[in-house]
């Protein structure tokens, strides 16, 4: 899709107008009502559309308008015009016309500043994401027809240039979506990894650990999770100097089971398929390193993936097994369902021991207990530092990712000890995205950590937010990135 910056609306197929709460109509959106005789007008009060967010009204254009269709779109109360109301507005409109048969929108958006029209340009780039590559009979009413998304704003150069940001996130954020929606059979370990090495062309340098290399450093509890496949598992080390050299980095680490089976304590066959993006966590930090090198962030930032497949084979794992991390300590397998955490493991000692970090953040999809307890909105954060869980959720409600912050009891704690190792990787149901956040932070070192949950937000069906599509969301990429540009910045 081509998205540009115009002085004037000029001809359209399609001319989208904001309108505020009340049916008011902004920008020159009155003067549009007063060239058609008061249409427009007409249209929104023979309607049930007042301009509520996340609306829209299709008018067919009347005269004194150039274009076929007018869009209103609703923008909510005028007082409060920030950029997720603006993002919602313009992924909208897109909405509103992409099966229609126009192949060009307009956004008529020159009431607003620079800043402002950049971010509508940001929201229909997210807004017009599909993954469609395994399609091959798509009926051509089902394939979206805008082509081009011309947006009007008084200045073209300054949008421009506050785009550009933007676009290295939008890019980030498209690329963990397609990385999530894979399959299993295309996106494997080494595959995975390939495609984080290509992203040095961006500036990063990225590492990639086999599993000689890591068994020789230890990793046992991670090799135990995919040593019932075929698959080799991969540890992948994504690194961004764009901070004062020798400046201590700061660290986020993602679980990447390509996909999980459960392993000898398998899965019911009901929904296995959606464990495909059971690597959410790993991709979410692939696509924040792709987002800081893109934008040029001033940081020192590194990414660690530990990506495996989860199988059931006669050399896979098994409950009962006992098996020694990098960090000496050892873990009693009771269920090899819980092997994200058994990933996350060696991956946090080896990110603390190699890079001695600010703090770390992994993310993962984790628990089926964590959407048991939040929901389908809302991600889980289990921190042993109130600063970094206070970045996080400050960062949240800004790019409209939901996060809560969940305890971390020492009373629990207990619950994780094994009779016949240092620690267990099961606790059972009851309170079982706490445990495990628990077991996590016993491979922390005491370094400042956080734990985001993302089994709740990694995909979604049904989506109320126009710039994420049903299925894979790229959750994470913005909110860390948004946390990363507010505090962590030099």
């Amino acid at each position: 899709m081509n998205i540009a910056f115009v002085a004037e609306a000029g001809v359209s197929q399609a001319l989208a107008i904001l309108v505020h709460e009340g049916r008011a109509l902004a920008g020159s959106g009155g003067e549009h009502d007063k060239a058609t005789s008061g249409t427009l007008t007409r249209a929104m009060n023979s309607s049930r559309f007042t301009g509520a967010p996340n609306s829209s009204l299709v008018v067919a254009a009347p005269q004194g308008i150039k274009a076929d269709t007018v869009v209103l779109v609703g923008a909510g109360e005028s007082g409060k015009l920030d950029d997720l109301a603006i993002e919602t507005a313009a992924g909208a409109a897109y909405h509103a016309v992409k099966l229609s048969g126009a192949e060009t929108l307009t956004l008529d958006l020159g009431h607003l500043s620079a800043e402002q029209a950049a971010r509508a340009a940001f929201a229909v780039r997210l807004a017009a994401y599909r993954f469609a590559k395994y399609r091959t009979k798509e009926k051509p009413e089902k394939i979206p027809s805008v082509q081009t998304v011309n947006i009007v704003t008084a200045d073209v150069a300054a949008a421009t240039k506050a785009l550009e940001p933007l676009n290295a996130v939008a890019e980030a954020v498209t690329f963990s979506r397609d990385l999530v929606a894979e399959p299993a059979n295309v996106l494997y370990p080494a595959e995975f990894a390939r495609r984080v090495k290509e992203l040095e062309r961006l500036g990063l340098k990225v590492e990639i650990l086999g599993e000689k290399e890591m068994a020789a450093l230890g990793m046992h509890v991670l090799l135990g999770v995919g040593q019932g496949s075929v698959r080799e598992s991969q540890l992948a080390v994504i690194q961004w100097n764009g901070g004062k050299p020798g400046d201590q980095p700061i660290a986020f680490v993602g679980k990447g089971v390509c996909f999980d089976t459960g392993g000898i304590s398998i899965k019911p066959a009901a929904g296995m398929e959606d464990m495909i993006w059971d690597m959410g966590g790993a991709a979410a930090v692939a696509g924040l390193m792709h987002a800081l090198a893109g934008r040029k962030a001033k940081v020192n930032a590194v990414g660690v993936l530990g990506l495996v497949e989860n199988m059931p084979d006669g050399n896979a794992q098994r409950p009962g097994d006992i098996v020694t991390s990098m960090s000496g300590q050892t873990v009693e397998i009771i269920n090899t369902d819980a092997e994200g955490r058994l990933v996350l493991a060696d991956a946090l000692w080896y990110t603390q021991d190699r890079f001695k970090p600010k703090f770390m953040v992994d993310l993962a999809t984790l628990t089926g207990a964590m959407i048991v307890a939040l929901g389908l909105d809302y991600a889980g954060v289990f921190s042993n530092s109130d600063d970094l869980a206070d970045s996080i959720l400050a960062a949240g409600p800004k790019v409209n990712e939901n996060v809560w912050r969940m305890p971390l009891p020492p009373q629990y704690d207990k619950i994780m000890d094994s009779v016949n190792a240092d620690v267990k990787n099961s606790a059972g149901r009851d309170a079982g995205s706490i445990t495990a956040g628990l077991f996590l932070q016993r491979f922390t070192n005491g370094v400042p950590w956080a734990h985001i949950d993302i089994a709740p937000t990694a995909w979604v069906t049904k989506s109320t937010r126009p710039t994420v599509p049903d299925g894979p969301v790229g959750w994470g990429v913005r909110l860390l990135d948004r946390m990363v540009a507010d505090k962590y910045e030099n």
